[in-house]
């Protein structure tokens, strides 16, 4: 039996691996199409949404037969449902990259308002962020993992700017007032992407040193260098 478990969970990985890849795939459509206003891009994005929600239910299906067949304990039980979370928040990811692409279909059609605001930084770190959640998972890398949570802070800061900036806005150009509101809905899923490569991040700490980190992220500045974030 310890072999065909040890083949059930290599499985698993490399089902979640496709999944990591395709949802990554999907926020850099959705954050591209809104950079450069490609519509049909957009489409893309939400047209395949589907494929993405078929590959989590195949990996919680998967998840749910081993832990039937094999009962799984110690590293590997930890292993599965690290698993079932992970596959949840990537699926999660997946539906905001739609959302992103929903109100990217929406400035398509509309002009590029005045608005001081580095859309692609915030973009760019929520990324960067995401890909090294998973770089993490693949590794196993706690203190990778404990450098993702502690780059949050940075794209909440964003937000809030983008908020400010968004009133700004309004007030001076009343008439780009839908599309700043669209443009701030865009800034919200990119702080909700961010927010959903942490809670992969704590899963693989969890995943590594057997330890449940949520709402701890206070604890890491005291243990990992802030620049060091990626």
């Amino acid at each position: 039996m310890a072999v065909h478990l040890e083949r059930a969970v290599a499985g698993l990985q490399r089902r979640l691996l496709v999944l990591s890849a395709r949802v990554e795939e999907t926020v850099r459509e959705a954050v591209k199409s809104v950079e450069s206003r490609d519509a049909e891009m957009a489409r893309h994005v939400i047209d395949n949404d589907n494929e993405i929600d078929q590959l989590e239910v195949d990996i919680e299906e998967e998840c749910l037969k081993v832990l039937a067949l094999y009962q799984p304990v110690a590293v590997d039980l930890r292993f599965i449902i690290t698993v079932l979370k992970i596959n949840d928040a990537l699926e999660r990811i997946g539906d905001v990259a739609v959302n992103i692409a929903e109100r990217s279909l929406f400035l398509a059609r509309q002009r590029q308002p005045e608005i001081y605001f580095d859309f692609p930084a915030m973009a760019q770190k929520a990324q960067a962020m995401l890909g090294s959640s998973l770089d993490a998972l693949v590794n196993s890398d706690s203190q990778l993992a404990r450098q993702v949570c502690l780059a949050d802070d940075e794209v909440d800061a964003m937000n809030r700017q983008m908020y400010e900036q968004t009133k700004v806005g309004i007030r001076r150009h009343v008439e780009d007032v839908d599309t700043l509101i669209h443009l701030l809905g865009v800034s919200r899923h990119l702080e909700r992407i961010a927010d959903l490569a942490v809670m992969i991040a704590e899963d693989v700490i969890y995943l590594a040193e057997g330890e449940i980190v949520r709402h701890r992220t206070e604890d890491f500045k005291t243990q990992v260098p802030r620049e060091e974030s990626p």
